[in-house]
């Protein structure tokens, strides 16, 4: 993440948590941009949520771009990048502030059962794993929340799509309306119901 979408993260996270609910982000990956959100609910009082099942999105497996070895578990031959994620908390001093939910993400949201007040989607790429987050987590964000959502591209040659469709899904639902714009980060507010 550009250190320009990662001020606007943190600026929205810390705007959300003064709704008093916790901060929710879907893919994990390492933590750079939980360590963001963290701090935004550390200084609010409120509680952080990461959701990530650490194998890696699409991008990220043997062969692909994205793809980083020093993640590969050699023992079950699979990415596992929650020994990087836990040390990245642990040097920026916020293992306390941060609830790691470990699984796949439509199935954790469909067991969690309260309010959020900010929900961060940037897991899986695919139309499939993009809506999953979206459908599972845009219900339990409380009015006045803010969804944000991460490698929005209008443009497809300067990235995949599906973020893309869900950010209009959202607005055309007539439940979200835009916040801001910074590069591929969209911030929306719940200003209705549905998703």
């Amino acid at each position: 993440m550009p250190v320009v979408e990662g001020l606007a993260l943190y600026e929205a996270a810390t705007e959300a948590a003064a709704l008093g609910l916790p901060l929710l982000e879907v893919g994990t990956y390492c933590g750079r941009s939980t360590i963001l959100i963290a701090d935004a609910a550390r200084v609010a009082g409120v509680t952080a949520l990461t959701v990530d099942h650490h194998r890696g999105s699409e991008e990220q497996q043997p062969g692909w771009e994205y793809h980083d070895p020093t993640v590969v578990d050699p023992e079950v031959g699979r990415m596992d990048t929650l020994p990087t994620f836990r040390r990245t908390l642990h040097a920026a001093g916020l293992e306390d502030q941060v609830v790691a939910l470990v699984g796949r993400s439509p199935q954790v949201a469909a067991v969690w059962g309260g309010p959020l007040g900010f929900v961060f989607i940037d897991g899986g790429h695919t139309d499939e794993h993009a809506n999953g987050d979206y459908e599972g987590w845009a219900p339990h964000l409380a009015e006045g929340g803010l969804l944000v959502i991460h490698d929005v591209f209008p443009d497809p040659a300067h990235g995949g799509q599906a973020p893309y469709r869900v950010y209009l899904r959202a607005l055309e639902s007539g439940a979200f309306t835009e916040v801001s714009v910074t590069d591929s980060l969209r911030v929306l507010r719940r200003t209705g119901p549905g998703i």
